[in-house]
């Protein structure tokens, strides 16, 4: 059985990455109706051109419309429905009922998968969906393995799952704290994370007085989820029957999207073609602890969610390595600040590993550099075996 790797694309430099490390779909939004409102996105021409850029490569974009609308938000809704059908997305991602409804009501042809922010947590709710037309189901992230694999089992959609990414503390993602204390509704798109922020203990009789449930000098962390990570249970999820395995991070960086692609893209490959000999491999945990992340959990994947799986000492990312840039053309295009005779890191499409000192670093014009700055194009002595869209990186301390 074939298994999709799917990935995040916030912008059109992530989703190239996205598909230069191994990704077999992406996910997108335009600037309407999706979840992310701060991840960049997409305009209607520019999805177009993205969507065009995918198929020219045998590679699948699915669109999100997933956030829930009120009354006032639907009078814009057909156009951008009928627009985005013109620009021949693969999908598009559908969390609200009155949303699929004017879709099917449109008669539109586009195939609808129905989003994880539906909250979809057994077998009943996706035939459910998949007797109203839904081509492939998005499980929640609250189902055990064995869960997952009954459904899977069983049926009548195709069934994808999260496999790695950031977690929500609410239910499916269904939360109303940001609403609640800032304005910003999570479910149209404009999360503030609130589930990150320090919190004190106030007794109703003493307002003012804040009183600490310590675990560090900065606060309590009440809320706040380690990450998902299921490479280890790659071989379970193709033996179960998943259609797709899907990475969060539409708003991650370049070299997060590629790295997390890359890893999972060997773990897939493995996983198909030897699934009971399945092992995750050091070098795939180590390439995923090198990006920007928090602390790893299974998550519900092995069952009941226990303390094990939330960082109540703290909020921070934890930094394995920093991005300094890739190379286009030949050329390299800085993203952070690194110096001539730095001894640093490629790694390459294929998760190839290379030591590289920096050497002959001029500017556009030819003129010899002892630094980068960000966003500007270089050129250097590479190694001749070097392809494009491999990623310069620095180990941290």
């Amino acid at each position: 059985m074939s298994v999709e790797l799917l990935s995040p694309a916030g912008n059109f430099e992530k989703l190239k990455y996205a598909v230069r490390y191994g990704a077999d779909a992406v996910y997108l939004a335009g600037t309407g109706y999706g979840l992310r409102a701060k991840a960049g996105n997409f305009g209607m021409d520019d999805l177009g051109e993205a969507l065009s850029f995918l198929h020219s490569q045998g590679k699948r974009g699915y669109v999100t419309v997933n956030a829930y609308l009120r009354n006032a938000e639907f009078d814009g809704l057909r156009e951008y429905l009928y627009n985005l059908e013109s620009v021949r997305p693969d999908a598009m991602i559908v969390s609200d009922p009155g949303v699929f409804k004017v879709i099917r009501d449109m008669k539109l042809k586009t195939p609808v998968h129905i989003s994880t922010q539906s909250n979809v947590t057994n077998l009943a709710a996706v035939d459910f969906w998949a007797e109203l037309g839904a081509e492939r189901v998005i499980l929640a992230r609250e189902l055990s393995a064995e869960e997952i694999a009954y459904i899977c089992k069983n049926a009548k959609a195709e069934i994808e799952v999260f496999v790695h990414g950031a977690m929500c503390i609410s239910m499916s993602g269904r939360c109303l704290i940001s609403n609640y204390m800032t304005g910003r509704d999570a479910n149209a798109g404009m999360c503030t994370h609130p589930c990150r922020w320090k919190y004190s203990l106030v007794e109703e009789t003493r307002p003012g007085e804040y009183f600490p449930v310590v675990e560090d000098e900065r606060g309590t962390y009440f809320y706040n989820s380690k990450d998902l990570c299921l490479i280890e249970y790659i071989g379970e999820l193709v033996k179960s029957g998943v259609k797709s395995i899907k990475i969060e991070g539409r708003m991650k960086s370049v070299m997060y999207v590629a790295l997390v692609t890359g890893a999972y893209r060997q773990a897939l490959d493995w996983a198909m073609a030897d699934p009971d000999g399945y092992e995750a491999r050091e070098e795939w945990m180590r390439m995923l602890k090198s990006v920007t992340h928090r602390s790893y959990t299974a998550g519900f994947y092995r069952g009941d969610i226990d303390s094990g799986s939330m960082n109540y000492a703290n909020a921070n990312y934890i930094q394995g390595s920093e991005f300094l840039g890739s190379i286009e053309n030949g050329q390299m295009i800085a993203k952070n600040k690194f110096h001539a005779g730095e001894e640093l890191e490629f790694v390459t499409p294929f998760l190839e590993v290379m030591p590289y000192k920096v050497t002959d670093l001029t500017d556009e014009q030819g003129a010899p550099v002892e630094a980068t700055r960000p966003n500007y194009r270089y050129s250097m002595e590479l190694p001749d075996e070097l392809p494009d869209g491999s990623i310069l990186r620095r180990w941290k301390a």
